[in-house]
């Protein structure tokens, strides 16, 4: 049974930073490209960076670059997303999801249709 699970969210004021993690299980990790997306109310849910298994490769929606770091430690089985510089347009729900995509391609896109497996997601709230 494939697990994702999210944790790291929380309260932060305007300037702030988080590190969010998403430990998964019942997949073949290390071999899986990874990415997060995040959902605030109302918006639709907007892909924020994704990385190759290794780790070699990222990418990123313009809306986070520079601010937000993706890495993964592929002995712990957990995804990483460092979050800087958080603005009240951050806040949202966020999720990690693991991709469809094979482990020969490169990360450089971010469509929810590429992923299946998804975690329950992590709150992120961010005071001006």
């Amino acid at each position: 049974q494939v697990q994702l699970v999210e944790s790291g969210g929380g309260l932060v004021q305007a300037g702030g930073s988080l590190r969010l993690s998403c430990t998964a299980s019942g997949l073949t990790f290390n071999r899986d490209h990874m990415g997060w997306f995040r959902r605030a109310p109302g918006k639709e849910r907007e892909g924020i960076s994704c990385i190759s298994w290794s780790g070699g490769n990222t990418f990123y929606a313009d809306s986070v670059k520079g601010r937000f770091t993706i890495s993964r430690d592929n002995t712990k089985n957990t995804l990483y997303l460092q979050v800087n510089s958080l603005n009240p347009e951050d806040a949202a729900m966020y999720y990690c999801a693991r991709t469809t995509l094979s482990s020969g391609s490169r990360c450089s896109q971010l469509l929810p249709a590429d992923y299946d497996y998804w975690g329950q997601g992590t709150q992120v709230t961010v005071s001006a």
